[in-house]
């Protein structure tokens, strides 16, 4: 009976007054970065004469962009719950260096080169190994007391020493032909037709997605938008899917590699050439799902409103019945495993397993987490807002490497960066007191 009343009652608007933005729903801070990273790309393509915004650039962007968005939605987790996580370059590094000697040292002899078995079993291996790191971290911080700063500190070191004690420092390559395809590059590209289907089926999931939860809050009888501003934000967002599709796909194949392909599907190669496009990146294809998992998982899920219950205020969430200690064990377990999906894009990118992989990887997935709007003081993160950090990130450093900046330059601009990032965010948490 009491279901039927709420859903018979006439909705509330939200917004009957007030701005366009605050009738959109819009969060301020996200439209703040999409304004930065536009001000980035223009600014960049002008300086570059415009190579930036060129398809090519976009999609190279993209695939660099993919490994360090994947660790940072888990970042936002653990800076969620008032900790920090340093060392996630070096278990990158050292499960990196793990997945290369099993693919090139230890399965060839069981099963073969070029085993299709080869690439599946290197991956859980990798998610395994990394998850466990986690956890033992986060059994370290959350059971025995210790901070996360150095719990992890101490895991920096010690990772990247394992790291090179696996092969000794030793390059180990080249990877197995499937699993290189998790790095993207001609392998590991989807292809026209393929992208535009996943980002059809993409453009109508926002459709459904925003459909359900305005009919949610209808029944339950919580303001809702009006109908227009639900119609221009489903249309912005599939503008945005099929735009992307669209940029991908105008990035053709090399002319020896499309002749090649050609060759081996038995096409007669015409006068003119063939134009073969790309499509989406596998790996830019696997951090969209693991952003989409981790959204699910920290707004729909209990175990995500437990972490945003203990970094608002430790103590209530604790006194009222959450198991705060192996929650925060399992945040830091997450963050392992998404580290090993991270450390199988990576060694897979670079067809190699290097001692080097992963380097000052815990700065940029920081970085990123803080820059999409995650509070070091707790209790406030998206995931989405990392991901578009990590993104703002890339974009620094990809434009400076086409300009020919230094590195050591490089590396000045990304640190200015993280502290204005951190300025800000305090300005805007004074602002909104």
């Amino acid at each position: 009976m009491t279901a039927h009343a709420t859903t018979s009652a006439p909705p509330q608007s939200a917004s009957t007054d007030g701005s366009l933005l605050s009738r959109l729903e819009i969060d301020v801070r996200m439209l703040g970065m999409l304004g930065a990273l536009a001000v980035i790309w223009i600014g960049f393509d002008i300086l570059s004469g415009g190579l930036f915004l060129t398809p090519r650039n976009l999609w190279n962007l993209s695939v660099q962009t993919a490994s360090i968005a994947v660790m940072s939605t888990g970042m936002v987790l653990v800076i969620v719950t008032r900790n920090i996580d340093l060392s996630v370059g070096a278990i990158l590094g050292l499960v990196g260096m793990i997945v290369g000697v099993v693919q090139v040292q230890w399965l060839p002899g069981w099963l073969g080169f070029e085993h299709w078995l080869t690439a599946p079993v290197a991956v859980l291996i990798a998610v395994v190994i990394g998850g466990v790191i986690g956890l033992f971290q986060g059994w370290l911080i959350a059971y025995l007391g210790i901070p996360s700063f150095i719990v992890t500190l101490g895991g920096l070191l010690v990772w990247r020493g394992a790291a090179w004690w696996v092969t000794t420092g030793q390059t180990v390559a080249p990877m197995d032909t499937r699993f290189k395809a998790l790095g993207g590059g001609v392998e590991g590209a989807l292809g026209a037709t393929a992208t535009w289907i996943v980002a059809s089926v993409a453009a109508g999931l926002v459709v459904v997605a925003l459909g359900l939860a305005r009919r949610r809050r209808i029944r339950f009888g919580f303001p809702v938008r009006p109908a227009w501003a639900d119609a221009v934000i489903a249309l912005l967002a599939c503008g945005a899917v099929l735009g992307a599709a669209a940029i991908a796909n105008s990035y053709p194949l090399p002319v020896g590699t499309a002749r090649r392909w050609a060759e081996a599907n038995g096409i007669a190669w015409p006068e003119g050439g063939l134009t073969i496009p790309h499509g989406v990146a596998v790996p830019v294809l696997i951090a969209v799902i693991v952003g989409l998992f981790m959204t699910f998982l920290a707004r729909r899920l209990r175990f995500g409103r437990y972490v945003f219950a203990i970094g608002g205020n430790p103590e209530a969430a604790e006194l009222s019945g959450i198991n705060t200690r192996w929650t925060l064990m399992k945040v830091f377990g997450l963050m392992g495993f998404l580290c090993g999906i991270s450390a199988c894009i990576s060694t897979a990118r670079l067809n190699a397993a290097t001692n080097a992989a992963g380097t000052l990887d815990e700065l940029y997935v920081i970085a990123s987490a803080v820059i999409g709007g995650t509070s070091l003081a707790g209790g406030i993160g998206t995931v989405a807002g990392a991901m578009l950090g990590a993104l703002v990130m890339q974009s620094l450093q990809s434009g400076m490497v086409l300009l020919g900046v230094d590195t050591p330059l490089q590396n000045i601009v990304v640190g200015a960066v993280l502290v204005l990032a951190v300025w800000v965010d305090g300005l805007y948490r004074r602002r909104i007191r």
